[in-house]
């Protein structure tokens, strides 16, 4: 996508200013800076604003080689790159990752944090795809992720049955 320009701001401000559309951000800690999540999360507000993982088959695995489908990419200090350049090639980051960076970078108090962090990576997303709301009530699927205090994964309930995820996610 080009560029915001003073003279002609381009399709990311007409996104931004369109009630009707919903902002997919890729919150690895490397796609965009932590201010223009900050930014567009205040602009738009928390319920226009999706996040997202932008995931490749290295996603959560350790540096190396892989590929994005035809194209070889290297893994780097967690950054995935075309093979032999510095231009970024997906991400490495579970939405585990991407939920904790929201928490820690949106810049509020932790239980102000959280919820829109739910919001950004469950309710939104579900919302989008024309999904109902995953609300957590009497007769739902009861599909939760149980985050520790430092907000990784300590476990997961599909359909309300207890499930320890694998150590490292």
């Amino acid at each position: 996508m080009r560029p915001v320009d003073h003279r002609e701001p381009g399709p990311a401000i007409a996104l931004l200013e369109d009630a009707r559309v919903t902002v997919e951000m890729i919150t690895d800690g490397v796609h965009l800076h932590p201010a223009l999540y900050r930014e567009v999360t205040a602009g738009v507000g928390p319920d226009r604003v999706a996040l997202m993982t932008d995931a490749m088959a290295a996603s959560g695995m350790a540096d190396g080689a892989y590929r994005l489908g035809s194209l070889p990419v290297d893994v780097r200090d967690g950054i995935a790159r075309v093979a032999g350049t510095d231009t970024i090639a997906g991400s490495t980051a579970t939405m585990n990752q991407v939920f904790r960076f929201a928490v820690l970078n949106i810049g509020l108090p932790c239980e102000e944090a959280l919820p829109v962090a739910v919001r950004q990576t469950s309710i939104n997303p579900s919302r989008t795809l024309g999904r109902p709301d995953p609300t957590l009530a009497p007769g739902a699927a009861a599909d939760l992720v149980i985050p520790d205090d430092e907000l990784a994964v300590a476990g997961v309930l599909p359909r309300g049955s207890r499930v320890v995820p694998p150590v490292g996610m």
